[in-house]
């Protein structure tokens, strides 16, 4: 894997990452782009891993460039928006595209992250970061590596956004160069895209070979051959998806956490992550209730029919059972109209 850095003078190219509500920011940004726009526009957009993507149509509309589904081996062209296929990681080399089933990063596949450190790595101070609608935080990693490496930082104005929190939390961590409307990007970025830059990378040599890693990991799911436990801090903590021991990783005011076969997650990915699997198994939990409390009374219909005084020990732990299982029911239900109450306030930046 080689780097480009100083191949070419200008900021030409140009990574997006949205989420929910991101298809009327894509449209809205793409719209103001000239026909004779000189960079590359490559774009991640969490959708359901079942569900093909309509993103190139749509762009395809919206403006005057062409929109393409990102292919394996792709070579980059001028004037051109690649986009990510659905459950696919976008991963950048010099020249072309990488499309490839890599592990999954903040429970995405593609994420925005391995697009965007992929992005910094290979083109460094060419890469213009675009963050805009979505949940959570991925991305803020990635363009917090944009940024050391000298590129340019570009958040969708939470005000302006469908959903705030995406922007909002990336702004956490990651100062913008530039705060904008959608619909005042496409003539921004184009703007920055004639511009000269300036090589101003800051990452140091251990901090670039980390970030190497991390795009090979994407890219191959070699994690436990890149010694991913070697990168960070050990935790107690084990990965909600393949139950591997998860290491600390921290950039700046940014812990992420990755486990030795590679998932990646930031602290609220995580947690999320966390609450589903505990979910799932209280609801498990209520189903185990309510069969046992069923085999009791019918254990007990059967004593009773034998005229045997143990029928009523069994109505009794029948009853008792079920009981368990509504509280833990209750309790279940509590949770998730307090979290619909406010879908960020079980969430933590970074």
């Amino acid at each position: 894997m080689t780097q480009a850095h100083s191949s070419a003078a200008n900021r030409d190219i140009v990574v997006i990452g949205a989420s929910a509500g991101g298809v009327t920011a894509l449209q809205a940004l793409v719209q103001g782009l000239p026909q004779d726009f000189k960079g590359s526009l490559f774009v991640v957009l969490h959708i359901p891993a079942h569900s093909e993507t309509q993103l190139p149509a749509i762009l395809k509309r919206a403006g005057v460039l062409n929109a393409v589904l990102a292919k394996n081996g792709d070579y980059i062209v001028p004037g051109t928006i690649y986009i990510a296929p659905n459950d696919h990681h976008l991963i950048l080399e010099e020249g072309r595209v990488v499309v490839v089933k890599g592990t999954k990063e903040n429970r995405f596949r593609p994420s925005i992250d391995a697009l965007f450190r992929s992005a910094a790595y290979v083109y460094g101070p060419r890469v213009i970061g675009v963050i805009l609608s979505g949940m959570l935080s991925d991305g803020a990693s990635g363009l917090y590596t944009i940024k050391r490496q000298g590129g340019v930082v570009i958040i969708q104005d939470p005000r302006d956004a469908v959903l705030p929190q995406l922007p909002k939390n990336v702004m956490d961590f990651v100062e913008a160069d530039f705060l904008s409307n959608a619909s005042d990007m496409g003539a921004l970025i184009a703007a920055l895209v004639s511009r000269e830059r300036e090589d101003r990378g800051t990452l140091s040599e251990e901090e670039m070979n980390t970030l190497k890693n991390e795009v090979i990991i994407a890219k191959n799911e070699k994690g436990f051959e890149m010694a991913i436990l070697n990168m960070g801090e050990l935790t107690p903590f084990t990965c909600p998806e393949c139950h591997g021991t998860l290491v600390r990783l921290t950039e700046g005011n940014i812990i992420r956490f990755r486990c030795h076969t590679g998932h990646a997650y930031t602290a609220s990915s995580l947690l999320e992550e966390i609450e589903e699997s505990v979910e799932e198994m209280l609801w498990q939990t209520v189903r185990v209730l309510e069969e046992k409390s069923m085999l009791e009374k019918e254990i007990a219909n059967h004593l009773e029919r034998l005229q045997r005084e143990e029928s009523g020990l069994y109505h009794k732990r029948a009853d008792e059972s079920l009981n368990r299982s509504r509280e833990i029911h209750d309790y279940v239900f509590r949770q998730e109209s307090i979290r619909n109450v406010d879908p960020n306030i079980e969430q933590v930046p970074g």
